[in-house]
C-alpha cells in the first residue's frame, strides 16, 4: 500500500476520511454513531475506522456551523474517553471548510495533553501529510500489531517525544570540555578556569541552538562561517588577536547584551536579537581577568564536535540518534555536574523530580485556594464531584492494568450500543457493594482464573492459626499458584499473581472510597497515590465559578519554590512543568469568562481577568511570557558550584527560546528579551551564612553597638530587597526598552548586595575565629573561598522576612558525611548527626514558611537509624509526612549508585500524621510502574524507637502490632557468661540473614581464620541458642529486619529489639525444627573461593539458604501459633519478598 501526496491532498480537501484511512490499512469500524451532550448542545460522533480498538471519530458540528470551542472539545474528549480509551477525533464544520484534528496524549502519571492541528480547505495539507503518511499499516504487520503498537505509532506522529541521549555524546563532551580548557589563557585560579570553561561552552551551545532556528542573521551556520571569516584576518589585520577577542566578546557584550546596534556593529555581526538574560553580560571573571584569550584552534575543534550533531529547540523523535535538544543537554549537564562535583550528588530522573514537585506544589496551591473559596469544596457543586463522576480517570494506568477486559472501562459494551453503555455506567455508579463484590459489577471486569480466585476466601483468611501439627493451615495450599508469573493480560511486567491480587484489591478499595465520597481532601491524592496533576487541571478547566479561577491564578503567580542545592536545575524544571499548564489553563478560563460576558452580559465584569489578559497582549508570545513569569516569580535555586548555577540558568533560557519562531520582519525577531535570573539562581553555600533574623542577631552579639549596627544592616537589607523587587517587576512589565535604566538598576543592585554581603561576611567570620579581617587577610580569604557563605535573610529578604519563608522547598541534597566537606556549618542542631543532607533539611525548614511544604530524596537511613531521630522530629512537627522507601537491588533509582533511598513529603497540617511505604523493590525494566504503584500505610502509634516502620499494607500493620504486644525480646536471652554462641555476619546478605551455632569455615591463604564480618553473641541457657537461631532465621524476622532496619548492616539493636512471646522458649517442636534447619544448612553449604588483591586467596563456607526454605516455613507456622496470627497473616509472612528471595534470578545465589 502506498499513498501518493496528491491523492492524499484530494482526500483531505474532500473530507473523505474513511477512504483515506482505509488506504492506510485501517479497518472498518462497527461502532454505531451516537451523540454526546455538552452544555445543552448535541454533537454527533461517528467512528469511521478502527485498528486494534484504536478508533478514529468524526465529530460533525451541526450547530451554528462552528467547530466546538476548546473547552467544549475537551469535554467531548473526556466523555468519549469513558467509552473508548484510545481514539482520535476529527472535528469538521457544516460547510466543510475546516478541520481540527485532536489527539489526547496520555503519558504515564501526567495530566492528559491535547495535541491539535487545524486545517482550512483553502490551504495545502502538507503538515497533515507529514504526520499521517506514517500511520500506514501493511498486510505483513497485520498479525503482529497490538493496541499498544497502534497507540505508539499515532502518538509519535502527534506528540513531541524526548529523545534519549547517547553515551557517545556525553563521553565526547567531557573530553571536549577538558580540551577547550587548555586553550584558555589569562586565568590563574584553577576553579575560576573550570567555571569560565563551562560558561563559554554554555554560551556557545546556546548560540548553536538559536542559530539552527534562524535567529542569527537568518544563518543556520552562523558561528562556523564567522570563525572562518575571522581566521582569514589572521596575519593580514595587525589589530587581529583572536576569534574570541575580536568577534565573540563583541557578539556577547555588544550584540546579544544591548538592544541597539550601530550600523558598523550590524555590518560586523549581522542582524541578531537582543537577548539580555545575564548569560552574555560581562561576567565577573571577565571583569577581574582582563587578559583572557582563547586560541582559534579551540573553536575549530569544538565546532567540529558540535557539527557532528543536529541541534534543534523542539523535542521530537529521531531514529538516527544524532539530534541534540534541550532535554538532551539537560541530561548531559546533570551528569557532568555530578561527575565533576564528586560531592554526593546524583543525576535525578524525571519520575523523581515530578513526584516530589507535584506533591508539594499542588497541595500548597489547593490549600491557598481553599482559604479563599471554601464553597468550591463543599456542597453539590464541589470540585470533588469531578472525582466521583469519573474515578478511573484519576487512578494511574499501571494500577488499573489487567483489571478490565480492555484498556477501556466498558469499551466492548460501547460497541453494542450507547444506551447499553449509559445503563451500564449508571449501574456501576449506583452499586454500593463491598470491594470484593465490585468484581461483579457491570464494569467489564476481567475475572481472576479459578486457581487464583480460590485463594480469596475471607473465612479461611481470618482463621487463627492453631495446632499446626494436626491442623495445617489451608490458605497456603489454596494460594500455591500465587507465586507464579502472571500473564501480561493480567500482570505488569515481572508481576507474580500475588502482586496482581494485591494491586487489584488496592484498586477496588480506592475506587470504592472515591464513589463513597471518602476522598475529599487534596492530601488524599498523595495518600492514595492518585493522579493529582490531572485532577487540578480538570478542576481549573471545568469548575464553573470565576472566584476559584482567580484564587488559583493568585496562588500560582505568588508561590515561591526553592531548591537549596539546585545543581543544574532538574527540580526547578520539574516545578516549571507543573506550573505552566495550570497557568495556561487559568488564562483560558479567564478568556472564556470575559468572552461570555462580552457576548451575553454587560462587557464590564471580570475587571481583574481583563487586566491580566490585556497585560499578556503586550507580549509577542503568550507561552514564552508564561514561562518567563514562572521563572522570575516562582523559581529560586542556590548551589555551591558556580558552574551548576550557570548551567541551570542556561537550561531555563533554552526552554524559553524554544517557544519562539524567528520572524526577521518583527522587532527583535519577535523574541522578547530573556529574563535576567542572576538574582533568582545564585551561587553560595546553603549551610553557611545567616538564614534568619535570629541568626543575624546572634551574629551581632559581637558588636559593641548592637542596636546601631542592627539598624544599619537592616536598612541595607531593606534597600537591597526593594531594589530587587523593582528590578523583577521591571522585567515582567516589559520596560526593558529603557536599556540604560535597566542596566543601571542591575548594577546598583549588584553593588549594594556586594556591600551588604561584605559586611555580613565580616560579622560571620568572627564565629569562625577571624576577628580582624585586615590583620588576618589570608585566613579570611581562604575562609571565604572554602565556606562560600550565603546569607538567606539578606539575599531573599522579601521572601524570608516578608513571606515568612519559601512556600515550597524541594531537592536532592548531597549525601555526604561532615568529614567529607572542607567547611563547617554554623548553628545547626543536626551537625552532630554527621550527615550533610540532615543539615540541608534543617536549613530548608528554617527558611520554609510556617505553612509551607518540603520534599526531598535522601538516604534510607532517615527512617531507620538513631542519628536521624532529630530530623524525623523536625519533619513531623505539625506536618503530614509521607515516607516512601526504595531498594537498590535489583533496580535502583540512581544509576550505578548502590544506595537505598527515601523520599519524604512533609506538608503543613494542624494535626501531625505519618504514612510510610514498604521497602519497594523492582527490576530496572519495570521502573515506569514504580511510582504509580506506591502504596502508603499510616503509622501513628507512639514510637519508642528510632525507626519509622516500612509498611506497605494493612496486613503488615496488624502483624507489627501483634509483634510489639509480646513480652520478650532477644536481649532477654543474652549473657556475657556462656558458651552458647550464635554466630552471624554484620554485613552482606541482601535476601537472607544467616545465624548458626558454629563458626562458619573460613580460610585465608590456606590458613584457618575468621571473616572480619563475622561476630557472635551468647545466650544464657543450653538449647536457647537453637531456639534463638530458629526465631532469627524465620521469615518473620526477615520481615521485621526489613521493616525496622537500614537493610545494609545487621546491628545488635536489629537483633536484640526483636520481640516474641515467652511461650516460644518452651516449644519443643520449635527446638527440633531449629536443629533440623541447622543440619540442612550445613548439608547444603559449599566452599566459596575468592582471590582478592589485599587479602589474597580466601575460602568461605557459603550457605544456600533458599534450599532450606521449606524448613523455615515450618518455623514460621510454629511461631504463628504463639503470635496469634491469622492464616492470611501467616501466608503473608511465609511469602514475604518471595519474588526476590526465591525468584529464578536468585536460584543458586549464596548469601553474599
Amino acid at each position: 500500500m502506498h499513498l501518493e501526496k496528491q491523492e492524499f491532498y484530494n482526500l483531505i480537501k474532500n473530507f473523505e476520511f474513511k477512504k483515506l484511512f482505509n488506504q492506510l490499512g485501517w479497518d472498518h469500524s462497527k461502532v454505531k454513531p451516537f451523540p454526546i451532550s455538552v452544555k445543552d448542545k448535541i454533537y454527533d460522533l461517528t467512528a469511521i475506522v478502527d485498528k486494534r480498538d484504536f478508533l478514529i471519530f468524526i465529530c460533525d458540528s451541526n450547530i451554528d456551523n462552528k467547530i466546538p470551542s476548546k473547552e467544549e472539545r475537551r469535554k467531548i474528549d473526556r466523555e468519549l474517553t469513558k467509552l473508548f480509551q484510545e481514539h482520535l477525533i476529527i472535528y469538521i464544520d457544516k460547510n466543510r471548510s475546516q478541520q481540527l484534528w485532536q489527539l489526547s496524549i496520555k503519558e504515564p502519571n501526567k495530566p492528559v495533553q491535547y495535541k491539535e492541528f487545524q486545517y482550512f480547505s483553502t490551504q495545502q495539507p502538507e503538515l497533515l501529510f507529514q504526520k499521517l503518511r506514517n500511520l500506514l499499516f501493511t498486510l505483513d504487520e497485520e498479525e503482529k500489531i497490538s493496541i499498544l503498537d497502534v497507540k505508539l505509532r499515532v502518538s509519535e506522529q502527534f506528540s513531541l517525544n524526548a529523545e534519549k541521549v547517547t553515551k557517545k555524546f556525553y563521553d565526547k563532551f567531557k573530553k571536549e570540555h577538558s580540551a577547550f580548557r587548555k586553550f584558555i589563557d589569562g586565568i590563574e585560579d584553577q576553579l575560576e578556569l573550570d567555571w569560565y570553561t563551562s560558561l563559554m561552552l554554555n554560551r556557545l551551545m546556546f548560540i548553536y541552538f538559536i542559530q539552527k532556528k534562524g535567529f542569527l542573521d537568518s544563518n543556520t551556520n552562523y558561528l562556523r562561517e564567522k570563525l572562518t571569516l575571522s581566521m582569514k584576518k589572521k596575519g593580514k589585520d595587525k589589530f587581529y588577536k583572536s576569534f574570541y577577542k575580536n568577534f565573540l566578546l563583541v557578539l556577547f557584550h555588544e550584540g546579544f547584551n544591548k538592544p541597539k546596534h550601530s550600523k558598523d556593529l550590524q555590518n560586523e555581526i549581522g542582524k541578531i536579537p537582543y537577548l539580555n538574560g545575564g548569560l552574555f553580560d560581562v561576567h565577573q571573571i571577565e571583569q577581574e581577568n582582563k587578559n583572557i584569550n582563547i586560541k582559534d584552534e579551540a573553536f575549530k575543534k569544538l565546532f567540529d564536535f558540535f557539527d557532528e550533531y543536529t541541534w534543534h529547540l523542539d523535542i521530537r523523535e529521531n531514529a538516527s540518534g544524532n539530534e541534540i535538544n534541550p532535554d538532551v543537554i539537560g541530561y548531559i549537564f546533570e551528569k557532568y555536574i555530578n561527575d565533576r562535583a564528586a560531592m554526593g550528588a546524583y543525576y535525578t530522573k524525571e519520575d523523581i523530580t515530578e513526584y516530589i514537585s507535584k506533591n508539594t506544589i499542588i497541595l500548597f496551591l489547593f490549600d491557598r485556594v481553599l482559604e479563599k473559596v471554601k464553597n468550591a469544596f463543599t456542597g453539590e457543586n464541589s470540585v470533588w464531584n469531578l472525582l466521583k463522576e469519573n474515578p478511573d480517570r484519576y487512578i494511574y494506568d499501571a494500577v488499573k492494568h489487567g483489571i478490565y477486559h480492555q484498556d477501556s472501562v466498558i469499551a466492548s459494551e460501547a460497541k453494542q450500543s450507547p444506551s447499553t453503555v449509559i445503563a451500564s455506567e449508571e449501574r456501576a455508579k449506583q452499586s454500593q457493594n463491598t470491594v470484593i463484590s465490585t468484581e461483579g459489577r457491570n464494569l467489564n471486569i476481567r475475572p481472576l482464573p479459578k486457581e487464583i480466585q480460590q485463594g480469596i476466601n475471607p473465612e479461611i483468611q481470618n482463621r487463627i492459626v492453631k495446632d499446626v501439627e494436626n491442623n495445617p493451615p489451608q490458605l497456603l495450599e489454596l494460594r500455591k499458584e500465587w507465586n507464579k508469573p502472571a500473564p501480561p493480560e493480567f500482570g505488569l511486567p515481572t508481576e507474580i499473581w500475588r502482586e496482581v491480587v494485591e494491586r487489584r484489591q488496592r484498586f477496588f478499595e480506592i475506587r470504592q472510597k472515591i464513589e463513597n465520597g471518602e476522598i475529599n481532601k487534596i492530601e488524599d491524592f498523595v495518600t492514595y497515590n492518585l493522579n493529582i496533576r490531572q485532577f487540578v487541571q480538570d478542576v481549573i478547566e471545568q469548575y464553573e465559578g470565576s472566584d476559584l479561577i482567580e484564587a488559583f491564578y493568585d496562588a500560582i503567580t505568588q508561590i515561591t519554590i526553592l531548591d537549596p542545592t539546585c545543581g543544574s536545575g532538574a527540580f526547578l524544571f520539574a516545578a516549571l512543568n507543573i506550573l505552566e499548564p495550570l497557568y495556561e489553563a487559568c488564562l483560558e478560563r479567564m478568556r472564556a469568562f470575559v468572552e461570555y460576558d462580552n457576548e451575553k452580559g454587560t462587557g464590564k465584569k471580570f475587571t481583574k481577568f481583563r487586566k491580566v489578559l490585556d497585560d499578556i497582549e503586550l507580549h509577542p508570545n503568550e507561552k514564552y511570557f508564561i514561562y518567563k513569569s514562572i521563572i522570575l516569580r516562582n523559581l529560586y535555586g542556590v548551589d555551591i558550584m558556580n558552574e551548576a548555577v550557570e548551567i541551570a540558568k542556561l537550561r531555563l533560557f533554552l526552554k524559553l527560546v524554544a517557544e519562539v519562531e524567528p520572524d526577521p520582519n518583527e522587532d527583535n525577531f519577535g523574541l522578547e528579551p530573556l529574563p535576567d535570573i542572576d538574582f533568582n539562581i545564585r551561587a553560595g553555600n546553603t549551610l553557611v551564612g545567616y538564614a534568619t533574623e535570629k541568626e543575624l542577631n546572634d551574629g551581632l552579639s559581637w558588636s559593641f553597638d548592637f542596636g546601631g549596627d542592627k539598624e544599619k544592616i537592616q536598612e541595607k537589607i531593606e534597600t537591597v530587597a526593594l531594589a530587587y523587587k523593582r528590578y523583577k517587576e521591571n522585567q515582567l512589565e516589559g520596560n526593558e526598552d529603557s536599556f540604560a535604566s535597566f542596566k543601571n538598576a542591575k548594577d546598583e543592585l549588584r553593588k549594594r548586595l556586594i556591600e551588604l554581603n561584605n559586611e555580613l561576611n565580616d560579622l560571620l567570620a568572627k564565629d569562625y575565629g577571624i576577628t580582624n579581617k585586615k590583620k588576618e587577610k589570608k585566613k579570611y580569604e581562604d575562609w571565604l573561598k572554602s565556606h562560600k557563605p550565603f546569607h538567606w535573610f539578606a539575599e531573599f529578604y522579601e521572601i524570608i522576612n516578608g513571606n515568612g519563608g519559601f512556600d515550597v522547598v524541594i531537592g536532592n541534597p548531597p549525601y555526604l558525611e561532615v568529614r567529607q566537606i572542607n567547611y563547617q556549618p554554623n548553628s545547626l542542631r543536626t551537625f552532630d548527626s554527621g550527615a550533610v543532607h540532615n543539615m540541608c533539611i534543617e536549613r530548608s525548614l528554617q527558611i520554609l514558611s510556617s505553612i509551607g511544604n518540603i520534599s526531598m530524596i535522601v538516604p534510607l537511613a532517615l527512617v531507620c537509624t538513631q542519628r536521624m531521630t532529630i530530623v524525623q522530629n523536625l519533619l513531623e512537627n505539625n506536618k503530614i509526612v509521607w515516607y516512601s522507601n526504595f531498594a537498590w537491588r535489583p533496580g535502583k533509582l540512581f544509576e550505578n549508585v548502590n544506595r537505598a533511598l527515601t523520599i519524604f513529603v512533609s506538608n503543613y497540617s494542624k494535626v501531625s500524621c505519618v504514612y510510610n511505604t514498604n521497602y519497594i523493590k523492582w527490576s530496572s525494566d519495570t521502573r515506569d510502574d514504580v511510582f504509580p504503584n506506591i502504596s502508603f500505610t499510616p503509622w501513628n502509634e507512639k514510637r519508642t524507637s528510632f525507626w519509622v516502620p516500612k509498611l506497605g499494607s494493612k496486613i503488615e500493620e496488624k502483624i507489627l502490632k501483634k509483634v510489639l504486644k509480646t513480652d520478650k525480646t532477644i536481649s532477654h536471652l543474652l549473657t556475657n557468661h556462656s558458651t552458647n554462641r550464635v554466630y552471624y555476619r554484620t554485613t552482606g546478605g541482601l535476601y537472607w540473614k544467616i545465624f548458626t551455632n558454629f563458626s562458619p569455615k573460613f580460610y585465608i591463604n590456606g590458613k584457618k581464620g575468621k571473616s572480619s564480618r563475622e561476630t557472635f553473641f551468647t545466650v544464657n541457657e543450653k538449647n536457647k541458642d537453637i531456639i534463638c537461631i530458629a526465631i532469627l532465621s524465620s521469615d518473620l524476622f526477615w520481615w521485621w529486619y526489613t521493616v525496622t532496619s537500614n537493610l545494609r548492616d545487621l546491628n545488635p539493636s536489629d537483633i536484640q529489639g526483636f520481640k516474641f512471646p515467652s511461650s516460644v522458649l518452651e516449644d519443643s517442636s520449635l527446638l527440633n525444627t531449629g536443629k533440623e534447619y541447622l543440619n540442612d544448612l550445613e548439608l547444603n553449604s559449599t566452599m566459596l573461593t575468592r582471590i582478592q588483591k589485599q587479602t589474597g586467596k580466601t575460602k568461605t563456607q557459603s550457605f544456600k539458604i533458599a534450599l532450606s526454605k521449606p524448613i523455615i516455613d515450618e518455623i514460621d507456622k510454629i511461631l504463628a501459633e504463639h503470635y496469634g496470627f491469622t492464616e492470611e497473616e501467616l501466608d503473608f509472612i511465609i511469602n514475604y519478598d518471595i519474588k526476590y528471595r526465591m525468584g529464578k534470578e536468585l536460584n543458586g545465589e549464596d548469601d553474599e
